[in-house]
C-alpha cells in the first residue's frame, strides 16, 4: 500500500512539473515571437498630360489634386499599420517614383525625401515629420509638372520590365504598389506591338487604338479574346506585389472604353502572376480612401 501511494506521488509531482515546464516553454515562445508583418509601399505616379487642368480640367476636383490626396490617404494608411505594430518590429518603408523621370532636376530632392522608412530605432516624432512631407511635397511635384508643360507620357510598361522587381519588390516584406494613372499607356520611347497569329499586344493602350480594334461595343470581351488584344508581358512573376491602381478616367465617346482599359490592366496582370490587384476608376478622395486605408491594413 505504501508503495502504492509513493507511486501515486510520484506520479503526481512528474505530471506537476511537466505541466509548469510546458506553460514555461509556451511562454518564452510567445516572448520571442517577432512580427512579420513589415511592409513596402510604392508609389508610380503617371505625370502624362492626364493631370493638365487646361487639357483635362475637371471643375468638382482636379485630377492632380485628387493624386495629392490619394497619396495623403496612402500614407496614411502606411502610418497606421507602423502604429499599430510593436516599435521593436519597425521595419517599414515607402517611396515614390516616375518613370521617365520630370526634366526638373528638384523632382529627385524631392523623392529622396519621401522616400522614409521605419525601424526600431526610429524617433516618435518622425511620424509628424513624415505627415508634413506627404501633405506638402506631392504638390510641389504636380505643380512643377504642370508648369513645365513637357507631357512626354508615362512608362509604366518599361516600369514594370525593367524597375518593378529592384524597386518596389522586397523578399522579407509585404509589397504594395499604388499606380496613380488615368489607365491610358503612353510612351514614344517605348511603343511597339507584337502581332502573331491569334493575338495582337502591345506595350500601349490608347483611345485610338481602342477604336482600330472595334471595341466600342457591348462584345468587346469576345473581341479581346477572340483577337488577343492586350499588353505585352512585361514580367515573368511578380507573384509578391500586390498592385492598386487608382484613377482610371476613360475619353468620352465610347460607353465601354473604362471596361476595355480594366480589362487591358486585369489581363496583363493575371499574365504576370500578380495575385492581388484591384483597379479603380478617378473618384472623389474621400471614396476612394476607405479602400486605400483597407488594401494597406490588408483587412
Amino acid at each position: 500500500m505504501k508503495k502504492l501511494l509513493y507511486l501515486l506521488m510520484i506520479i503526481s509531482l512528474v505530471s506537476c512539473c511537466k505541466g509548469k515546464n510546458d506553460g514555461t516553454i509556451a511562454e518564452n515562445k510567445d516572448s520571442i515571437v517577432v512580427d512579420s508583418n513589415n511592409i513596402n509601399v510604392s508609389i508610380l505616379i503617371d505625370l502624362s498630360d492626364r493631370i493638365d487642368p487646361n487639357t483635362n480640367p475637371n471643375p468638382t476636383m482636379e485630377y492632380y489634386q485628387r493624386d495629392t490626396e490619394y497619396i495623403k490617404a496612402i500614407e496614411k494608411g502606411f502610418l497606421n499599420h507602423i502604429k499599430s505594430k510593436r516599435i521593436i518590429t519597425y521595419d517599414d518603408q515607402m517611396q515614390v517614383f516616375f518613370n521617365p523621370e520630370p526634366s526638373d532636376p528638384k523632382m529627385n530632392e524631392l523623392t529622396k525625401e519621401l522616400k522614409v522608412s521605419f525601424n526600431k530605432e526610429t524617433p516618435r516624432n518622425y511620424f509628424d515629420s513624415v505627415d508634413k512631407k506627404y501633405s506638402e511635397l506631392p504638390l510641389n511635384i504636380y505643380q512643377s509638372a504642370i508648369k513645365d508643360g513637357k507631357y512626354v507620357g508615362s512608362d509604366i510598361w518599361e516600369f514594370f520590365k525593367n524597375k518593378v522587381k529592384d524597386y518596389c519588390i522586397k523578399d522579407d516584406r509585404r509589397n504594395i504598389l499604388f499606380i496613380l494613372t488615368d489607365g491610358y499607356m503612353y510612351h514614344e520611347n517605348t511603343k511597339f506591338a507584337e502581332k502573331k497569329e491569334n493575338s495582337y499586344k502591345t506595350s500601349y493602350l490608347t483611345t485610338k487604338l481602342i477604336r482600330t480594334n472595334y471595341l466600342t461595343t457591348s462584345a468587346f470581351k469576345d473581341s479581346i479574346e477572340k483577337n488577343g488584344y492586350g499588353f505585352v508581358k512585361a514580367n515573368e512573376n511578380l507573384s509578391n506585389v500586390e498592385v492598386i491602381v487608382l484613377g482610371i478616367n476613360p475619353e468620352k465617346g465610347n460607353p465601354f472604353e473604362e471596361a476595355v482599359i480594366k480589362q487591358y490592366w486585369e489581363n496583363w496582370f493575371k499574365e504576370m502572376k500578380i495575385k492581388k490587384y484591384q483597379i479603380k476608376s478617378a473618384d472623389l478622395p474621400s471614396n476612394l480612401e476607405p479602400i486605400i486605408l483597407k488594401a494597406i491594413s490588408g483587412k
